[in-house]
């Protein structure tokens, strides 16, 4: 194992994009992140505000036709290898957007989906078990 791969297993970078959120899921997220109860860094991975630095993305919201393009330009920032969680059941379906002439998701049509964290919006518990997954699924790819 070379120096950057025992390096870099130990510090995951966390990114959230909000695909037209209703911002529950981000609240919930909010939650993981400031609530010591829940704590998502003892997982050891910290949020990071650039997508330069992210190791695993978090998607909320259900893809609208406002953002796509936003959206997949700052995913293909985010270098590789990277790991993609789909936060809620809009990123997964539409939720109950679905139908909306305002929504081209769900998310997987456009980006390969690595965990699936349903709920509307998902309880922090739920977040935290797919970010532990996540970050399995990353120290596999480094």
């Amino acid at each position: 194992m070379n120096f950057l791969s025992r390096m870099s297993k130990k510090s995951p970078w966390l990114y959230r994009i909000n695909a037209g959120s209703c911002n529950g899921c981000d609240v919930e997220l909010a939650t993981t992140a400031c609530i010591p109860r829940y704590d998502v860094e003892r997982l050891g991975c910290q949020y990071c505000g650039s997508p330069k630095h992210a190791d695993i993305v978090l998607v909320t919201g259900p893809l609208t036709a406002r953002v796509k393009d936003k959206v997949l330009r700052v995913y293909e920032e985010i270098p590789d290898p990277k790991v993609t969680v789909a936060i809620g059941v809009c990123p997964i379906s539409g939720g109950v957007f679905r139908e909306s002439y305002s929504i081209v998701g769900p998310i997987d049509r456009y980006l390969p989906v690595d965990v699936n964290v349903p709920g509307c919006p998902p309880r922090p518990q739920a977040i935290i078990e797919g970010i532990a997954k996540a970050i399995e699924i990353w120290a596999g790819r480094i």
